[in-house]
């Protein structure tokens, strides 16, 4: 049933009061609100509004999980509503809002991860692109193996690949924005390091080797770019600063990139894929357990973020990431418990609400049931991790592997190496997410949660 997003934006706008509301934005799923005074009640009042799928409260902001697609719209509507144009040019400045977030909550860890996910986070709608296309793709050529002769499906096939061609220098952009640096000069420095000119040119009796390092490296270059052009811009003259700052920050970055940087990065890179590919090759189904299980909590602690570049990093030097298969067995342990919630249960708005997160659940989505059904009922957020947990030893034991990011769930089948692994691997998460939360049961709620 469609969600009338003008319906749940003013419900949600009158719950919280309009002049309680101070920011509002969005991500993919939810709708982030900063309030002035936080009131439990009104907190609880929230989550029982028809079309929210579940809500979190953070130290920052309160969180509304809403779903993906209807994010965009409740928080535009609801900024329309608040009527303060001031305001509301200051709410769309996701940039500012989230550098006040980090002033107030500034830690280092959690800053590393939050600059790894802004690095990241406008990537996202690519990744989803290129990995559907690419599944699709995967699927097709499974079922029909000459279909890989095709022109079209090959023009397809480059257009599935074509984000992660790209991908350095996206990152370089990006993260040379995010350091405060040139956003051009960050993707020009990446582009450099990764020409295919430098497999010709020998430093040191060796071969240069281009995209060494990968996007560890390029982040690595794009930070100290930053901060070479910092310096710069303080030493040199106004009138000269157009021309010498960027040519001496790109020049002085290029080559700390190829004498320094790139090597280290090279390192670290070859570092992370061996200890990845051997802790699943030697640990197999034992590592995979472990890990799928685990991977919720992680999720709700933000340490996702760094596995990103992780991902990236391991199809880039393999052609496959074979951790993110393992990891979203996490999801689909979530759908099995949520299955099984909605079998049990006698409250008719849970029902609603799982009936509702399921299918972006079953996609790979998994914010609505976690926040919405499984974690506030907490016995099913454990028997959910149970159940991604023997998913994760299933898929493990077969060494299943990505060649794409962005999506997850059914969706990522196609993108995996060996889809029927994959698939069974789900199957495996649901039963016995399902199963173990029959068996441990939860506390029904007589009252919307």
């Amino acid at each position: 049933m469609p969600v009338d997003t003008e319906k749940l934006s003013k419900d949600i706008c009158e719950t919280l009061g309009k002049d309680n509301i101070e920011k509002v934005y969005n991500c993919m799923t939810r709708v982030r609100v900063i309030l002035r005074d936080k009131d439990e009640k009104i907190i609880e009042s929230v989550k029982k509004i028809q079309g929210v799928m579940g809500a979190h409260d953070t130290e920052e902001e309160f969180q509304i999980i809403v779903g993906p697609g209807v994010a965009t719209k409740v928080a535009t509507r609801i900024n329309e509503l608040i009527k303060n144009v001031a305001e509301k040019k200051e709410v769309f400045d996701g940039e500012k809002i989230h550098r006040e977030i980090r002033e107030k909550n500034n830690t280092p860890i959690k800053n590393i991860f939050k600059t790894i996910a802004s690095i990241f986070f406008p990537l996202i709608p690519g990744f989803i692109a290129c990995g559907l296309l690419t599944g699709i793709l995967g699927i097709s050529a499974k079922i029909y193996p000459d279909v890989v002769d095709n022109n079209i499906w090959q023009l397809l096939a480059a257009a599935g690949n074509s984000v992660f061609w790209g991908m350095n220098l996206f990152i370089g952009y990006n993260a040379a924005k995010i350091f405060g640096g040139t956003p051009i000069l960050g993707g020009a420095l990446a582009a450099f390091i990764t020409h295919p000119a430098l497999k010709t040119i020998t430093l040191f009796d060796d071969n240069l080797v281009p995209g060494r390092g990968g996007v560890i490296a390029v982040i690595m270059v794009a930070y100290v770019a930053a901060k070479i052009e910092k310096y710069f811009h303080k030493i040199v003259p106004n009138t000269f600063d157009l021309f010498v700052t960027p040519f001496c920050s790109f020049v002085v970055s290029g080559v700390a990139a190829i004498l320094i940087l790139q090597p280290l990065g090279g390192v670290i890179s070859n570092a992370i894929g061996a200890f990845a590919t051997f802790a699943v090759a030697e640990g197999g189904a034992w590592v995979g357990f472990i890990l799928a299980g685990i991977w919720l909590p992680s999720v709700m602690l933000g340490l996702h973020q760094i596995m990103t570049p992780i991902h990236v990093d391991l199809i880039a030097n393999y052609g496959v990431t074979v951790l993110l298969p393992i990891l979203a067995m996490a999801g689909a342990g979530q759908v099995g418990a949520s299955l099984a919630v909605y079998v049990k249960t006698k409250n008719k708005t849970l029902k609603n609400t799982i009936a509702s997160a399921l299918p972006v659940g079953i996609m790979g989505i998994g914010e609505p049931l976690i926040y919405g059904v499984t974690f506030p009922l907490f016995k099913p957020f454990i028997t959910a991790c149970v159940g991604a947990a023997f998913g994760g030893a299933f898929i493990a034991k077969f060494a299943v592997g990505a060649t794409t990011i962005g999506i997850s769930g059914l969706p990522l089948a196609g993108a995996t190496d060996n889809i029927l692994a994959y698939l069974a691997g789900i199957v495996i998460s649901y039963v016995a997410g399902f199963i173990a939360t029959i068996i441990v049961g939860f506390d029904d709620p007589k009252e919307n949660i």
